[in-house]
């Protein structure tokens, strides 16, 4: 009886036992809301993902010892934050094979962590991921299941925005443009807040900016215009975005025959150094410079120009390591 008893108490003193405690776990959660800010500043992307797999790397390790029940669940949690902002910053990079085995491993964990808003987030990641990979009905598909969800903070916001970005790519103007009101509800009736935040936020800048891209494929620039414009006298919340806001003030010119206006609305994009030459600009700079070729003035001085500045620029080379720099024709 004794020695079943000592098994016992031996099975017990294992359990309580940890190879986390709670001050490190702060400090992953602390150190995972800085790569997702850090990544909006004008730090080499490249730089930010080294990070990222090293955090990753720290989790991964802690997750095969043992811990608590809960501090186990928190551990998968942040797991599923950094394997979600290496989803991100893999398609941003133009890499989307292998952003989306970081995307599939962020929705383990978010399932091992049952967290609601982490599993929004990878939805809305592979979301994005499934646009830039010309698959935009799955793109629709990832929006709407995240926001089944039915998230607290802004990751709402952002998948509504993601929906109506792919109806757009349809063709499907109706729908796009009720998934846009349905991202302006979200924002409306925001209560919660984003656990991470950053990367992984959406704030009032980033949904103007789909907008605006929404509102230009449904025909209507001067709303687009007025969308960015005023996206742009907000502060500022990533390079990216505030690039994508320039393309398409730019592209609003154009429609409304102002070749002259898009080039100098172009400008700051054009100066970008390669290093944030994101995939997602250079494939909307590409898309506007077709559009170009296009347009009534396609023959005059300044849609020549602009056509010309933009090949010049997509046409710079990035390092090995992120080739091929946008993975759409």
């Amino acid at each position: 009886m004794r020695e079943v008893a000592e098994e016992s108490a031996v099975w017990a003193q294992q359990l309580e036992t940890s190879n986390v405690g709670d001050l490190t776990l702060e400090q992953l959660q602390a150190s995972t809301r800085a790569l997702a800010r850090d990544y909006l500043s004008p730090a080499a992307p490249v730089t930010t993902l080294s990070r990222a797999r090293q955090l990753r790397d720290r989790v991964f390790q802690l997750l095969e010892g043992r811990q608590h029940p809960r501090q186990t669940i928190e551990l998968y949690a942040v797991a599923g934050y950094v394997c979600t902002l290496l989803a991100w910053i893999s398609s941003d990079l133009g890499q989307l094979h292998d952003a989306d085995t970081h995307a599939r491993t962020a929705w383990v964990c978010a399932t091992m962590a049952d967290n609601t808003e982490l599993r929004a987030w990878v939805l809305s990641t592979r979301s994005k991921i499934a646009y830039w990979d010309g698959r935009p009905q799955m793109a629709i598909q990832y929006a709407r299941h995240g926001l089944a969800h039915k998230p607290d903070g802004t990751a709402a916001i952002l998948l509504a925005c993601q929906e109506a970005d792919a109806w757009a790519e349809l063709g499907a103007d109706a729908e796009a443009q009720a998934a846009m009101a349905h991202a302006n509800v979200a924002r409306d009736s925001l209560t919660g807040r984003d656990d991470v935040g950053g990367l992984l936020s959406c704030p009032d800048v980033r949904r103007a900016n789909y907008a605006a891209g929404v509102h230009l494929r449904t025909g209507q620039p001067r709303t687009a215009l007025h969308e960015a414009q005023a996206a742009l006298a907000q502060p500022p919340h990533a390079y990216g975005t505030t690039a994508q806001l320039h393309v398409s003030t730019a592209s609003a010119y154009l429609a409304l025959g102002e070749p002259d206006a898009a080039i100098e609305a172009l400008q700051p994009v054009l100066d970008l150094p390669w290093e944030h030459r994101m995939a997602p600009v250079t494939s909307r700079l590409r898309d506007l410079a077709a559009t170009t070729s296009r347009a009534p003035l396609a023959d005059s001085r300044s849609a020549r120009e602009l056509r010309g500045r933009i090949t010049a620029f997509c046409s710079s080379a990035p390092p090995p390591a992120l080739s091929p720099a946008d993975p759409r024709p």
